[in-house]
């Protein structure tokens, strides 16, 4: 049986928005010696995340399926001429370059867990979209779902 997603009251939903451009999870690094850790920037980002979220929301830890949305703007170089500034700001062009979706997500939802929901387990569906921006950010949405058939 096929159920579609819909969301539930918008008393379930949060939004928060990480200022600067975007990072992505880094994989753990080792050290000589055989220790495992995460790379800084990852973890000043997971960290910047979590002060944000936790700000705004406080700590909502939402138990059902969540639905995160994530828009990540990218700043354009400058080293783009004005009528491609512009194409990239209308979006008629997207960035297809690093970091890649999935570890900026794993960033995110990382950051979040514990907090906005009790396991990152819980997300079940996600959107994933790259802009070009003069102002680098990532939006992140999340919300809780009702997956009850309504017939």
């Amino acid at each position: 049986m096929n159920q579609s997603i819909k969301s539930t009251s918008a008393d379930r939903s949060y939004t928060v928005t990480i200022p600067g451009e975007p990072v992505a999870k880094a994989r753990p690094r080792m050290t000589k010696r055989g220790h495992t850790y995460t790379p800084k920037r990852t973890v000043d980002y997971e960290r910047m995340v979590q002060t944000l979220f936790h700000a705004e929301h406080g700590s909502p830890a939402m138990e059902g399926p969540i639905l995160l949305r994530l828009d990540l703007y990218f700043g354009i170089p400058k080293s783009r001429s004005k009528a491609a500034r512009k194409r990239m700001q209308q979006g008629l062009e997207r960035p297809c370059k690093r970091p890649d979706i999935d570890n900026c997500m794993k960033a995110v939802s990382d950051a979040l867990n514990g907090i906005a929901y009790k396991d990152d387990s819980q997300i079940v569906a996600a959107v994933i979209q790259k802009f070009w921006s003069d102002k680098p950010r990532a939006v992140v949405t999340i919300e809780e779902l009702d997956l009850e058939d309504k017939v």
